[in-house]
């Protein structure tokens, strides 16, 4: 029992420290380095299609064979939603690019209830509204508020919203994991920006630039955490609870804020610390609205494969009233 807690632990410390730090170091990276955007995603892709080879001979997991061309769009949208929220890293404040990720789940639901005919509970909606003015609040008091940073954290919020539907309804449908689609998508997504890195970026002057030795071992850091940030997640969606990772996550928003703060000194209004504060109570309501919902349709399904009546079962098994 305590190893497990131990081993646990580990994974949400490690997790967390090496999402702050991935955010941080590319932002350094673009700041400080002035190293290519895309280009630096074409190398973490390169370098995750690596880690995750060495994780499948290690037997983490298994392959899962599948056609080919129906990867091809999840690696496009995988793509774009790297590229764009990475722009939006480099052209806005930190804050300000940690607070608009956060109106993917707006957007999810969006997409959802537009295209798919989903429908959500009035409290899951009602949760969405401190979501939406919090982000708000944040955008309009920003001092480094610009139209381009605006421009790519909608369409990283767009893009993003679209590949999360579809890789869930990948999984759902090819029965595969979130590693096993990874190893697919990888190296596709990064043969595609290969394509397109000569049209984006002038690739003359990062092949003939004299890189120093500490721009090259900050671009390598930076391919290696985002590597080890996805194994960690993998781990702690298969291990842990949905609030736990939930929880994890708000940490992670908090630390990573103030951690640009801290080292590129980015201003920070105090309408957008109450931006943030909408922006968290909105996320922690919805996770727990969710997590209600979950176990209460996970308890219909028991007792429904019982042949038993919720309100047949004994007291301590019945879903909670909500």
């Amino acid at each position: 029992m305590f190893d497990q807690f131990a081993v646990t632990m580990f994974y949400l410390v490690f997790n967390t420290v090496s999402s702050i730090v991935l955010v941080l170091l590319n932002k350094w990276v673009y700041v400080y380095v002035g190293f290519p955007n895309v280009t630096l995603t074409f190398l973490h892709f390169c370098t995750t299609f690596a880690g995750l080879f060495i994780c499948q001979k290690c037997g983490v997991f298994q392959i899962k064979t599948v056609p080919l061309m129906q990867m091809i769009p999840l690696a496009f949208t995988f793509c774009g939603f790297v590229v764009f929220t990475n722009l939006s890293l480099e052209t806005n404040t930190v804050g300000t690019y940690q607070v608009a990720k956060v109106m993917t789940t707006p957007c999810i639901i969006f997409i959802q209830m537009l295209f798919y005919k989903k429908d959500f509970s009035l409290r899951v909606k009602l949760t969405l509204i401190p979501i939406t003015v919090g982000v708000f609040l944040n955008f309009y008091y920003d001092i480094q508020f610009n139209m381009l940073g605006t421009l790519y954290a909608t369409l990283g919020v767009v893009v993003t919203s679209l590949y999360q539907v579809w890789v869930s309804q990948k999984q759902h449908e090819l029965q595969m994991d979130s590693m096993q689609l990874l190893y697919y998508q990888a190296p596709l997504s990064a043969a595609i920006l290969l394509v397109l890195v000569p049209f984006l970026e002038p690739i003359e002057f990062t092949l003939t630039h004299a890189w120093t030795t500490e721009n090259i071992c900050m671009v390598i850091g930076s391919c290696c955490t985002a590597f080890f940030v996805n194994l960690s997640i993998y781990w702690i969606i298969g291990n842990t609870s949905p609030l736990t990772y939930n929880m994890v996550g708000h940490m992670k928003f908090c630390l990573t804020v103030f951690g640009g703060i801290l080292l590129f000194n980015d201003p920070f209004h105090v309408n957008q610390v109450i931006g943030v504060l909408f922006t968290l109570t909105g996320v922690t309501a919805y996770a727990h609205v969710k997590m209600k919902e979950n176990q209460k349709l996970k308890a219909a399904v028991v007792s429904e494969e019982n042949g038993m009546s919720p309100l047949l079962m004994p007291e301590k098994d019945r879903p909670e009233e909500e």
